[in-house]
């Protein structure tokens, strides 16, 4: 069990406007690809939501079940309760004991796992194609009929306390929940998806499976399966499983509109926890895109070439040619009305006034004077070839439908993002240059600097 908080999306999937609503129960083939692949959709009464990949030539299949809840959901004092739910619906169910549940998986030699992120929760499997009805039933009784109990919740929560130590050990995680913090401040997108010691520790029972009952509901989940599967199969398989969740005359749940108080500028300059360590980690940007922006195609080649990989300006400017870090690159993230762009380095503490100031001084030569024709072909080159060798898998599959329905509301076909990424040009990458590398930024630091040090990093 993982979350995914600080992930990046490049590309996006998605349109820019809703879609027109189809009649409840009926099946829409999405697209058929140029190999024989077919992604079929149905929407179910009681507003659950069914979307499926057919890979030809694969022996395996990966189911998830997306539930459209996350951090970005919870007040601070239920702060770290989706990601704490995920953890406690795997320890058993009225039919199923937590043993039970992990045995009958390791039986088939599949994969059972999942996550969370700051705006949705994903419990997944991956099977050989023929232990498919498994996965969908496992995955169905944890979604739906999880116990939840108090003895439960009590052996989880030191577990739960145990990753929020390990991820404060490691300082390349600490410093993007420090970032959030100091770009976003006390906001839904600000504070940690794993929460905090104190409300972890102050959850009762009642909360968590109060979280449950309430947000778990068949209009916010996605049920997406990739692979060697049968969409008629998955449909029945899914009315299996989810039983009279799947009644009523309900739509799903409207997409999000990420109306709930993000500020639009840096809630702080700099944010630092002092950390004795070798390496200084930092972690400077701004706030970003929404996902639905008609930008982000052009914002997705910008952070190519400046920061995506060894042949970006960042890269090849703070590491090839000075040799001042390890690791140095941008990352783009989007989410609901609002996005991250940002820059990460790690280096040796003497080194990071020259590491910053060579990151400022790259990132205002952009905004200034955009990117060459060179630099956009090789960045739309890279994006597209990543997008597509990251769709080699049934997981990657099932993950970019998935996330497709519930956060954009609409599949739109690999063609169709290359084609837009290859529509963007020189001028538009440099206009939303000028915008995005030109807004204020914040600055984290993890590592032994102390506040009146920071006056010297320019913060």
């Amino acid at each position: 069990m993982t979350t995914a908080d600080h992930s990046s999306t490049v590309t996006g999937v998605g349109a820019d406007q809703a879609p027109t609503p189809v009649a409840v129960g009926r099946t829409e083939v999405l697209d058929v690809d140029e190999v024989g692949g077919r992604v079929e959709r149905t929407e179910l009464p009681g507003g659950l939501r069914v979307i499926t990949e057919q890979m030809p030539g694969v022996l395996s299949a990966t189911v998830g079940i997306w539930v459209g809840v996350g951090s970005r959901d919870e007040t601070p004092g239920l702060g770290g309760s989706s990601h704490f739910l995920e953890h406690l619906l795997f320890k058993g169910t009225r039919s199923r004991t937590a043993l039970e549940i992990a045995t009958a998986m390791d039986a088939v030699g599949g994969e059972m796992n999942a996550f969370t992120a700051k705006e949705h929760t994903c419990y997944y499997a991956n099977v050989l194609a023929s232990d498919l009805p498994l996965a969908v039933t496992l995955l169905g009784d944890l979604v739906t009929d999880a116990l939840n109990t108090a003895p439960d919740l009590e052996s989880e929560r030191t577990v739960v306390l145990e990753e929020i130590a390990m991820r404060d050990d490691e300082p390349a995680d600490a410093v993007h929940d420090l970032f959030a913090t100091t770009l976003f401040g006390d906001t839904p997108l600000g504070r940690s998806v794993l929460g905090t010691v104190e409300s972890i520790e102050a959850l009762t029972r009642d909360d968590v499976d109060g979280w449950y009952r309430s947000r778990y509901s068949a209009p916010s989940i996605v049920v997406a399966a990739a692979g060697r599967v049968d969409h008629a199969q998955v449909l029945d398989l899914v009315r299996a499983a989810f039983g009279d969740r799947l009644a009523g005359d309900v739509r799903p749940d409207p997409l999000r509109t990420g109306d709930d108080g993000v500020p639009g500028t840096p809630a702080h300059r700099t944010g630092l926890i002092h950390r004795r360590t070798e390496q200084t980690h930092l972690l400077l940007g701004s706030v970003g895109l929404g996902r639905l922006d008609p930008a982000r195609y052009a914002a997705a080649v910008l952070d190519a070439a400046v920061g995506g990989g060894m042949s970006s300006r960042l890269f090849q400017e703070i590491r090839e040619k000075r040799g001042l870090v390890y690791s140095v690159g941008s990352s783009l993230t989007h989410y609901a009305g609002s996005g991250v762009f940002s820059v990460y380095a790690g280096c040796a503490p003497k080194r990071v006034p020259e590491v910053l100031r060579l990151v400022r001084s790259g990132l205002a030569e952009v905004a200034a004077d955009g990117l060459r024709d060179d630099e956009v072909a090789r960045g739309i080159g890279q994006l597209k070839g990543g997008l597509v060798l990251g769709l080699e898998d049934t997981g990657s599959r099932m993950s970019r439908i998935g996330k497709s329905e519930l956060s954009y509301g609409e599949y739109l076909p690999v063609r169709e993002v290359l084609a837009r990424l290859e529509a963007v040009d020189t001028a538009e990458v440099r206009a939303v240059a000028a915008d995005l590398l030109a807004r204020p930024t914040a600055l984290a630091v993890v590592g032994p600097y102390r506040e009146k040090d920071l006056e010297r990093l320019g913060a």
